[in-house]
């Protein structure tokens, strides 16, 4: 497994996600989506793996603020997404080419067989 976490430290459910993996000793990658987002192969990665709209965090402060309630087109999403990362919904947790968003310890353990 090659896990990596991306969430921002001060967040609940990631706190949750790192305790479990570090409560059965798996390895993982953090990285803080408060000092640097998802790069764009990332986003894709992820994107494919949940979706879009399952990313975004619509209570998220920038979301109205941004006017993402109104914004169409994926391809704009994805960029302001890149450029706000504070947007995302946290944890995503990422296994090679599989991912989750939010705190899924019943996937997280299919992961471990």
């Amino acid at each position: 497994m090659n896990i990596q976490i991306f969430g921002i430290r001060k967040c609940f459910e990631t706190k949750k996600a790192e305790r479990y993996f570090k409560e059965r000793r798996i390895k993982y990658h953090f990285i803080d989506l408060a000092e640097r987002g998802l790069s764009k192969g990332e986003l894709q990665s992820v994107k494919s793996a949940v979706g879009l709209d399952s990313l975004i965090d619509s209570s998220a402060k920038d979301y109205k603020k941004l006017n993402m309630d109104r914004i169409a087109g994926s391809a704009v999403r994805e960029e302001i997404l890149l450029n706000n990362p504070r947007l995302y919904k946290t944890p995503i947790v990422r296994n090679g080419k599989l991912a989750t968003v939010g705190y899924q310890p019943d996937i997280w353990k299919t992961w471990e067989d």
